[in-house]
């Protein structure tokens, strides 16, 4: 499979099943997270949505990628997820569809994120958090059990966005 080298290239389908890319977001800085409803990290919604109102004006999209990869902790259908999102978080940053973040079937977003050379890696878990710069390059990454409000990471969103 060929990876894009320009991550706005990348195909991807939104949560409600239409063909997209990141390309509508070229030039804006971007906060790519995979989701999970039924993780000990799903209430960092909270905090993905408050960095979406503190710093979408400013140029910050937030990205939710729903992924089953981990403990089947993701189980729902799309709908089930964007419904789950707004209602208990009031999620309104974009949202895509389910993929898979590890393994052999990795989407090719996270694919190009993990091979990184020096923020690269597998994902561990839930709500990993990746930073892509304007210019669409990976700028920083955060674990699971950073805080999406933490300082470290909107410290390394106020110095991207400038």
């Amino acid at each position: 499979m060929r990876i894009e080298t320009d991550i706005h290239q990348i195909a991807l389908t939104d949560i409600k099943g239409h063909k997209t890319t990141l390309a509508e977001y070229s030039g804006k800085v971007l906060l790519i997270v995979n989701v999970a409803s039924k993780c000990g990290f799903t209430s960092q919604y909270h905090g993905l949505q408050k960095l979406h109102e503190n710093y979408h004006e400013r140029g910050l999209v937030v990205c939710g990628f729903p992924s089953n990869d981990f403990r089947k902790q993701e189980p729902g259908s799309e709908d089930e997820i964007s419904d789950f999102c707004r209602t208990n978080y009031g999620v309104s940053f974009p949202m895509f569809s389910k993929i898979h973040v590890r393994g052999k079937a990795t989407h090719p977003l996270f694919k190009k994120l993990v091979e990184h050379p020096h923020y690269g890696g597998s994902v561990k878990w839930n709500f990993s958090k990746f930073l892509v710069d304007r210019n669409g390059e990976l700028k920083n990454r955060f674990a699971p059990f950073t805080k999406p409000t933490s300082k470290r990471i909107t410290k390394a969103i106020e110095k991207s966005i400038g």
